[in-house]
């Protein structure tokens, strides 16, 4: 998938450098051309040879080499490849491109490209979760910077959590699913998926039982085709897909935000299990019981309907709204009812019985409303059903 494409590898400084070796192989395995950049704080964990003689290409590690800049030019080197990979993308490089600042051959060669930019964190657990780097990671993304892991696991100081840099193998997936050229490349599509949490108080809250694998599949069989991919996701059982946009909420409000944020959009697919109401009087500390046997007395409010609002919007209205309706009864006549109700083009609607065990599994039987009438699918994977709604949508949008 990746024979003729040239990928521009940043190489920043950390332990997880020594993955970065690996990934050439990889990428080259692939059939891309691979121009490895070294930070002078790479240089203390592979050597230039190492990734020189990996990616058979020579190696650049200097913004003032007065040879390299007569012959090509950093502003040529950042523009020439297809897709600039940043792995591992330390903490520091990940502020300088926040904050815009360019002192070294890396940050500049950031700077002035002009192609999409995937990176690949490692740090320290305490370094991804400093609000600082949550802060840069929010603005990256703002710039359409994408973004493969970090995983969660053991780490080289010994300590356990989100930090480590993701495997090659994850890193090439990403890669590709950021140049795919398929029938949907420059569309640009928005996914929800997962349930939301509305807070009783700080520790309890309500939910329902959706695992978010259907809207992650359709999210990743859009990327495949070339779309580029904004996912609003709640909390979800299923990690976020690879190369796309990814913001991570919890509440149907935020989520709600972060849609109003993604738009404009070609097609919107609101695969999400957004609760329809929420806890009017949510407590901002723990309840606790009184000993006088009876439960607190919850009162409720209505969310804010986001398919309705995108569907019904007057202005930049999405080509193509796809909604989502999960029934345990009449499931085509309700499903029917809401695509009317909401105002959008299609409806998937699917049997969420429990008898089913579609909700939170890993097949789905649905059965899509529109103009042209229901058409219902056999039970498929949720893969499969991912992927053949990504080709009715690349159809519908062609």
């Amino acid at each position: 998938m990746l024979a003729g494409k040239r990928i521009l590898l940043i190489v920043g400084g950390g332990i997880a450098a020594f993955k970065s070796l690996d990934l050439i192989r990889r990428l080259r395995e692939r059939g891309a051309t691979v121009t490895p950049v070294l930070t002078r704080a790479a240089e203390e964990f592979v050597t230039p040879l190492s990734a020189s003689a990996l990616a058979g290409q020579k190696v650049y590690r200097d913004l003032f080499d007065l040879t390299d800049e007569a012959e090509m030019g950093h502003i040529e080197l950042s523009r020439a490849a297809d897709l600039v990979v940043v792995a591992p993308a330390t903490a520091d490089l990940m502020g300088k491109m926040a904050c815009g600042l360019a002192n070294d051959l890396a940050s500049t060669l950031l700077m002035a490209t002009d192609k999409r930019v995937l990176l690949a964190p490692a740090m320290n657990v305490r370094m991804w979760e400093h609000p600082a780097t949550q802060r840069n990671l929010a603005i990256l993304q703002g710039d359409d910077v994408l973004t493969v892991g970090p995983d969660v696991g053991d780490m080289a100081c010994g300590e356990h959590g989100p930090g480590r840099m993701s495997e090659p193998l994850a890193i090439v997936d990403a890669v590709e699913a950021a140049l795919a050229d398929g029938p949907l490349k420059g569309k640009h599509v928005l996914v929800t998926s997962g349930p939301t949490h509305e807070p009783i108080d700080p520790v309890r809250y309500i939910a329902n039982r959706s695992s978010g694998a259907q809207g992650t599949a359709i999210a990743r069989s859009l990327a495949a085709l070339g779309a580029d991919v904004t996912f609003v996701t709640g909390p979800a059982d299923v990690p976020p897909p690879l190369g796309v946009k990814v913001v991570k909420v919890q509440t149907a409000r935020q989520m709600k935000d972060a849609v109003d944020a993604a738009l404009p959009a070609d097609a919107a697919v609101f695969a999400a299990a957004v609760a329809d109401w929420r806890v009017a009087n949510a407590s901002g500390s723990k309840m606790k019981k009184d000993g006088s046997g009876n439960a607190p007395a919850l009162e409720f409010t209505e969310n804010p309907d986001i398919l309705a609002s995108v569907s019904q919007m007057k202005k930049g209205r999405p080509k193509l709204v796809v909604g989502f309706a999960a029934e345990t009864d009449d499931v085509q006549a309700n499903a029917t009812a809401k695509r009317k109700r909401k105002g959008c083009d299609w409806i998937v609607a699917n049997d969420v019985s429990p008898a089913t065990g579609i909700m939170g599994g890993n097949e789905n039987a649905v059965t899509i409303i529109s103009d042209e009438g229901a058409e219902s699918w056999p039970r498929l994977t949720k893969d499969q059903v991912a992927a053949k709604i990504a080709a009715k949508i690349a159809e519908a949008l062609a």
